[in-house]
């Protein structure tokens, strides 16, 4: 039986201090004050009868028990907004809204296709599209901010309470601008790789455990000259401007190579190929519009995706 103690700005606080690890952070955005932040937490606690974060160095994390609440939590938030959006629906005879997340690999490759199909159907619901890193994009997705996330298939203790459907594979290119010194040597691009800037995807991304185990596998431990940067934009204009290296997914650069902007030095990269899929929670069936706008991704990634 639900405490009674346990009300909406309880969730709603446990989410964003759960989203930001920050107490301050949380309070500035939900505009309230630390001490108020503080105060609504201990009364979750209370009433849960565990706590649900803990400190770490200055920060904070949270806790086993505070995960499994987590998972429930985002869906109870979820839940909510749906059906207050059903009630603005009625209201306003409009569809209920989309909030879609995508890797930007899917946001310039798939997402246009997908979206033009959509907009063709007339459901007259108000999409939202966000591109950002695998990782921010599920977390944003299980606490309900967001229906449905477009990218790549997480580790299996990342997709605890979400289901994944497989739509095509990608890996990562070794990409430099034409007429760039590497793609005129007839060794391996490994035996000179650290003599060139190299612009590596983030730590956090989920492409990156994969790079680094090729370079590693390749005899590559250290490379002075690298750059870490999630930008694509200035991925794009730093490498066609110089003579960087840019490791980044194959889908991202795929018209770039195409028109000759940019080219793809012959290394192997086949050990980092990986799912992309759909990513939904499981314990919540997409409404209408959100299944309308997964069938035309799966036909936008069959369009434009090459198989094999």
């Amino acid at each position: 039986m639900m405490d009674s103690r346990v009300k909406f700005r309880h969730l709603h606080t446990f989410l964003e201090v759960a989203r930001q690890k920050s107490v301050v952070k949380a309070a500035e955005l939900l505009h309230v004050s630390q001490p108020a932040v503080t105060k609504t937490i201990r009364e979750l606690e209370e009433a849960l009868g565990v706590a649900v974060f803990e400190r770490e160095g200055r920060g904070i994390r949270i806790t086993r028990y505070g995960e499994v609440f987590l998972r429930h939590a985002g869906a109870a938030i979820t839940a909510l907004r749906q059906g207050l959006d059903s009630v603005s629906q009625e209201l306003s005879d409009a569809a209920p809204p989309v909030r879609v997340g995508a890797l930007p690999t899917v946001s310039t490759r798939i997402m246009p296709r997908a979206m033009t199909l959509f907009l063709q159907e007339e459901t007259g619901s108000r999409i939202k599209i966000v591109t950002g890193e695998n990782a921010v994009l599920l977390e944003q997705l299980r606490v309900g901010d967001l229906d449905l996330v477009v990218g790549r298939l997480a580790a299996p203790e990342k997709m605890t309470g979400f289901s994944f459907e497989h739509l095509y594979s990608e890996q990562v290119v070794f990409t430099v601008r034409p007429g760039h010194p590497l793609l005129a040597t007839g060794g391996s691009v490994f035996e000179t790789l650290e003599q060139y800037p190299v612009l590596m995807p983030t730590r956090g991304s989920v492409i990156r455990p994969y790079v680094e185990q090729l370079l590693i596998a390749n005899g590559v431990g250290r490379l002075p000259l690298q750059v870490e940067t999630v930008s694509h934009a200035f991925g794009r204009a730093f490498t066609r401007s110089s003579d960087a290296v840019w490791i980044i997914s194959q889908g991202v650069i795929s018209d770039d190579l195409a028109e000759g902007l940019l080219s793809a030095l012959p290394v192997d990269t086949s050990e980092t190929k990986g799912p992309v899929g759909l990513t939904l929670k499981a314990d919540i069936p997409p409404s209408a519009p959100q299944a309308m706008l997964m069938q035309t991704i799966r036909q936008a990634a069959e369009e434009i995706v090459p198989r094999g």
